[in-house]
């Protein structure tokens, strides 16, 4: 069987490097970028970062910012009118997850109009022609969506979100400029922090896992572990760990896929509007557990990775229990809640466990599960 590694054409790293956009669009000829980027980051000047750099090379732009926290139909569509409208040839998606996932919907959508219907896409989608050209622009150090074939978009009408997989959506450029994360807030750098670990480790336990995934996620988790305290603390060395480990994560996962600690948290977000990061990180170390028995020795490189001392002298169960101890005890390091006590409600349980098990994520867990199975899980973390 053939293995497939799909990713960015080009990628930036690194303090200064949106200065690369404008040369990029330039380049190419382009005429009139449409911007995605979310209302908050407009707001507190973090998109105009990146529109001082279009205004200087005098590329004219439009702005749209009408993208929720976890996107809907409603805002795809509304995009796909905005775009249609505004003559612009290419776009430029600042923010986290939610723009960039916006910005892939809009692009696939434009660009294949057969698909206008945005739940057609759900899955693997048989799209024909790439998305209009993209230039990404993470702004949290957590979704890696800069560089995944994924985009999810809330159906607020079946509280539910939708996982799209599709090599046509990949941005063409991403530039990652750990200055561009230096205004997020402590909470949101740990969660979104701790969303990239949970990528790291589900992606390399994942069932289509293999060597050269392997590598990057390994190289994540020790990324990761190593400097999240320190970007929660907003030093500049921490930020641009976090900046890296967060793309070499999505590098992974996005070729390989996932498993239930994403199915689940997407649930949770889709009926609660509760920050994915946040309920990735409350859900991780559970479903380590749940998956310990078919990860083989693979709990003792993630152990390691993380710092564990004296891994090599371990018993199997010493080191499973030391690979999900580490992760507890970054979460509660950098402030993630323990449970879902004052989130979680015990009659929606029953729904969310189908909509996980349904979700695009489920198949690629370790260890095989159901419906019954998930709910016990989402019960355990009352």
């Amino acid at each position: 069987m053939a293995e497939r590694i799909v990713l960015n054409k080009i990628s930036y790293h690194g303090s200064g490097a949106i200065t690369e956009i404008a040369n990029e669009l330039t380049a190419r000829g382009l005429k009139k970028a449409f911007i995605c980027s979310d209302p908050d980051l407009v707001k507190f000047g973090v998109t105009q970062k990146v529109l001082d750099v279009l205004d200087h090379a005098k590329i004219p732009y439009e702005l749209y910012s009408n993208i929720k926290p976890n996107p809907t139909i409603e805002n795809v569509q509304t995009g796909v009118k905005t775009f249609q409208n505004s003559g612009a040839d290419c776009m430029v998606a600042i923010g986290g997850g939610s723009s960039m996932d916006t910005a892939k919907a809009v692009g696939i959508i434009a660009n294949n109009p057969e698909f206008a219907d945005v739940r057609s896409l759900e899955g693997t989608a048989p799209t024909k022609k790439h998305a209009v050209f993209t230039i990404a622009v993470p702004t949290t150090a957590g979704t890696a969506a800069e560089v995944t074939i994924n985009y999810v978009i809330t159906d607020t009408e079946k509280k539910r979100k939708f996982v799209f997989v599709d090599t046509n959506d990949i941005p063409e450029v991403a530039v990652v400029d750990p200055e561009m994360m230096s205004s997020m807030p402590k909470g949101l750098t740990a969660a979104t922090g701790m969303d990239a670990l949970t990528h790291a480790i589900e992606g390399f336990t994942t069932k289509a896992a293999w060597e050269m995934t392997n590598m990057f996620h390994l190289e994540a988790i020790r990324l990761i572990s190593k400097n999240l305290k320190d970007a929660v603390q907003n030093k500049p060395e921490g930020r641009k760990g976090m900046a890296m480990g967060q793309y070499i994560a999505g590098m992974g996962f996005s070729n390989v896929g996932l498993g239930v600690v994403h199915s689940m948290a997407h649930g949770l977000s889709a009926l609660y509007d509760t920050p994915h990061g946040v309920a990735c990180a409350i859900i991780l170390p559970t479903g380590m557990e749940y998956n310990a028995e078919c990860s083989g020795d693979k709990y003792r490189d993630i152990a390691k990775a993380m710092g564990v001392q004296g891994t090599e002298s371990m018993s199997q169960a010493e080191y499973r229990q030391a690979a999900v101890s580490a992760v507890r005890k970054l979460g509660q390091d950098v402030g993630i809640p323990a449970n879902l006590k004052g989130i979680l409600k015990e009659e929606d349980i029953q729904f969310l466990a189908e909509s996980a098990f349904a979700d695009a994520c489920c198949p690629g867990n370790p260890r095989d599960t159901s419906v019954k199975e998930i709910a016990a899980l989402y019960r355990s973390l009352l």
